[in-house]
């Protein structure tokens, strides 16, 4: 037995599991991307930002000059290849305000061994500039500067602690064979104090505060030490560690932000101290933004395809085509299961029958199924009587014209009708069911 087809066709049906898939798959997607529909109200001092603190400016003057340019959310897949091991690359990081201190050291001592790092420090707070009266709604990147604080963090890095973080008036910059004005010389941000010259000066400002500089913890760097103008001579080069990568500290963002790319001269000596950071090898350069609070969940869709998920997921896809392929394929209508409950004649009188079983009111059945055969008899041997007692003297008188030695009809009738016990009851159910068809024979 089968059922009638589903009313909807096998197009139809192939198109809402193709979409809903899709939407699924989108869902995954969104999750890891941070699609939660909520206006951006983050900062402005990140690489993919155009405000005049961002850093979109300098990631484009990169590219231009062939170098693979890249924003990471999250630094545990930095830099490494798809056989496990670790691609060295350039990290830059540009900490807000409020930045974890104490991540940031993390980072920066994990970086030692494991590629150039460069430091750009914050200096302005940024909030959406206002449209005039005259004009429509500005771009979201068009911002209002203003002086920020000291970075909480700052003293809270062990590497940073001993070094004192300024602001104050400057007119010009120097340095790396270069020289200009400054983007804005009314607030300049410098290193005033080092007290155990912890820091290798590369950009000064005019009254000889560092506005850039690289580490100075026992690496070997000599492209920033050329370009600094610094020389050592045979024995400290000996006693320094090739090994050790080198950190750039940027104190100045506006030598390296939109603000200060706006000069080629400022951009000419950014695009300098990140070549030489790299010591002459063609590296990628990764912009972090997890450092600044921006860091995004991991992708499902993409971890999905990530070892160790990879060969459950190949696994899940095979059982899916599987199935769809046995469901588009299945042969006829399907079947129908058979219904709890039959309907009919035949299950009620089962269904009444289980019911006095349970019940065991045996004595019930008698006077009903008396009552039936007499009726059958009676159709059968064409009596005419209507009074049931009658009706019983006349097939007790059918029994003695066909010579019947038995019990007579009637007496059998009144002891089922009389029955207590349920062997009482199958017996004189038993007798008239056999004069009933020795009578119609």
């Amino acid at each position: 037995m089968s059922r009638a087809g589903t009313p909807f066709s096998t197009r139809g049906l192939l198109a809402l599991v193709v979409g809903g898939t899709a939407l699924f798959l989108l869902l995954l997607y969104a999750i890891g991307a941070g699609w939660n529909g909520s206006p951006d109200t983050r900062g402005t001092e990140r690489a993919d930002s155009n405000a005049l603190n961002g850093f979109s400016a300098l990631a484009a003057v990169l590219e231009a000059r062939g170098h693979t340019v890249e924003v990471a959310r999250g630094r545990e897949s930095q830099g490494v290849t798809e056989a496990g091991g670790w691609t060295p690359h350039l990290l830059i990081l540009t900490p807000s305000m409020t930045s974890d201190g104490e991540d940031l050291a993390k980072v920066l001592e994990d970086r030692r061994y494991q590629g150039p790092t460069i430091v750009i420090l914050p200096k302005w707070l940024s909030q959406p500039s206002p449209p005039r009266d005259d004009e429509g709604d500005r771009p979201r990147d068009w911002v209002r500067l203003q002086p920020g604080y000291a970075a909480e963090w700052f003293e809270q890095v062990p590497l940073f602690a001993p070094l004192t973080l300024g602001t104050g008036q400057s007119q010009r910059w120097q340095g790396l064979d270069r020289s200009g004005p400054l983007a804005d010389p009314a607030v300049v941000q410098a290193i005033t104090e080092m007290p155990g010259k912890e820091l290798l000066p590369l950009v000064s400002d005019s009254e000889g505060d560092l506005l850039a500089g690289y580490w100075n913890r026992g690496g070997w760097h000599p492209d920033l030490a050329e370009a600094g103008g610094i020389a050592f001579n045979p024995d400290e080069e000996d006693g320094q560690d090739s090994d050790i990568y080198p950190l750039v500290l940027v104190a100045e963002p506006d030598l390296f932000n939109n603000y200060g790319l706006a000069s080629e001269a400022r951009a000419g000596v950014a695009v300098e101290i990140i070549e030489a950071t790299m010591a002459g090898e063609d590296m990628d350069v990764v912009f972090d933004m997890q450092i600044d609070g921006l860091g995004g969940s991991e992708n499902l869709l993409t971890l999905a395809f990530r070892p160790p998920f990879l060969a459950a997921t190949l696994c899940l896809i095979a059982v899916l085509l599987v199935i769809g392929w046995r469901a588009f394929r299945r042969f006829g209508p399907p079947l129908a299961e058979a219904p709890e409950m039959a309907h009919g004649k035949t299950r009620l009188a089962s269904n009444g029958a289980a019911l006095i079983q349970r019940a065991r009111r045996w004595h019930l059945l008698g006077a009903p199924y008396a009552a039936l055969v007499t009726a059958r008899l009676a159709a059968a041997l064409h009596v005419r009587a209507g009074d049931e007692a009658a009706r019983e003297a006349a097939i007790d008188a059918a029994q003695t014209r066909h010579g019947n030695a038995g019990p007579l009809f009637s007496s059998t009738a009144q002891a089922l009708r009389n029955a207590r016990r349920l062997p009482e009851v199958l017996r004189a159910a038993g007798t008239l069911r056999s004069i009933e068809r020795t009578l119609t024979k």
